[in-house]
């Protein structure tokens, strides 16, 4: 069992930044893929981010590509999103997950997370 806690939300204007953080306990971090999520209302959850377990590989959709970074510490147990450049749009629920599954492939679908966080709101504001 993993618990995952994200924070650092909030409201911020069109163009600024943000920085996320989702703090895991329970079993060891770094066996796990982690990933960012989001959901906005009345929409479908959607992919944002992946991390592999080492830390080297990411992977990021079109559109969060070059304004999103994300990144980890498993020397705190830690996953990070830094936004950027942020846009109204990216107003949601963003949710960090957690994969125990080492792969060569990126996981970028919901339902290959075990885990997950209860979820930080971004409020974008124009």
């Amino acid at each position: 069992q993993v618990q995952l806690v994200e924070s650092g939300g909030g409201l911020v204007q069109a163009g600024g930044s943000l920085r996320l953080s989702c703090a895991a306990s329970g079993r060891t971090f770094s066996n796990y893929a982690m990933g960012w999520f989001r959901q906005a209302p009345g929409k479908e959850r959607e992919f944002v981010a992946t991390i592999k377990q080492s830390g080297g590989n990411t992977y990021y959709p079109a559109s969060g590509k070059g304004r999103f970074t994300i990144s980890r510490d498993n020397a705190k147990n830690t996953v990070y999103l830094q936004m950027n450049s942020l846009k109204p749009e990216d107003t949601a629920v963003y949710y960090c997950a957690a994969n125990p599954t080492y792969s060569t492939y990126y996981s970028i679908r919901t339902d290959q997370y075990d885990y997950w966080g209860q979820g930080t709101q971004v409020t974008v504001s124009s």
